[in-house]
């Protein structure tokens, strides 16, 4: 029972909103534009949620504030699948039973090829067996196909980062290629990360202060809003990160606009 996130973003982009899960990660490059996340802590275990729902609040409070997509791969005793959460939309997703067996829809496919900007004929046609029956194939050369469609795209997992491994088989190859421990430095200095990290791109000037600015902090703030407070109903630790995310997101992005306000006057 494991899992892990591919983000399709480089590290630096990653880091920050990765922080502020408050989880024990393990950051590593994998590939071009794309990032991989590797859980050391295991708190499908310690809080008894399924590992497919921690996984998907996880991916969801990654892609909220990022411009980037967020691909969570799980597997357990049952079953095997994954993820994709892309900014506000509703995540999708795909499940085999652990002999392989499809259990999720066609159209789920497609939506998850889609949002990748993934080829519409060769790659489609290379995702359309993983839905199909196949006695060969169990749950975990499911997802090992799926990320070999994901390599055309730029995806490069580390050696021995493949779904299905052992969390301990995991933690070693990812320290084996030099991961990044991500350690909390507290809500302050976590946003400050991400807010650098969109500053130093093209559109950081425009959407870090002036009028859309607030109203974007203003937005993100009235989502999270809500979201925390279902997460914290749901006893959901990933939905109530990414409702806290989009409040932090927001109230910094105030705080941060009135501050370049007072240093342009």
């Amino acid at each position: 029972m494991n899992a892990l996130l591919l983000c399709r973003a480089a590290p630096p982009a990653v880091r920050g909103p990765a922080q502020l899960l408050r989880e024990q990660l393990l950051l590593a490059q994998a590939g071009t534009d794309w990032s991989v996340l590797v859980p050391e802590g295991k708190p499908w275990l310690d809080g008894g949620e399924p590992v497919d729902r921690v996984v998907t609040g996880w991916a969801t409070a990654l892609a909220v504030g990022a411009t980037w997509p967020v691909l969570g791969l799980w597997w357990d005793a049952d079953r095997a699948g994954f993820t994709l959460a892309s900014g506000f939309r509703r995540p999708v997703g795909y499940t085999w039973l652990a002999d392989g067996t499809p259990a999720g829809e066609d159209e789920a496919m497609r939506t998850f090829a889609n949002r990748l900007a993934l080829d519409p004929v060769l790659d489609v046609q290379a995702l359309e067996p993983l839905t199909a029956p196949d006695p060969d194939a169990d749950a975990r050369a499911r997802l090992l196909g799926l990320t070999a469609v994901l390599a055309r795209a730029g995806l490069a997992l580390p050696p021995g980062l493949g779904p299905g491994d052992s969390a301990d088989a995991l933690r070693a190859a990812a320290e084996a290629v030099g991961a990044e421990e991500l350690a909390w430095s507290g809500w302050r200095e976590a946003v400050r990360t991400e807010l650098d990290v969109v500053e130093a791109g093209p559109l950081g000037p425009y959407l870090l202060h002036g009028p859309r600015a607030r109203a974007l902090a203003a937005g993100l703030i009235a989502a999270g809003l809500p979201l925390t407070v279902w997460g914290i109903a749901r006893r959901s630790g990933g939905w109530t990160a990414a409702g806290l995310l989009l409040v932090a997101d927001g109230l910094l992005g105030l705080a941060y606009d009135r501050l370049r306000t007072a240093d342009a006057g």
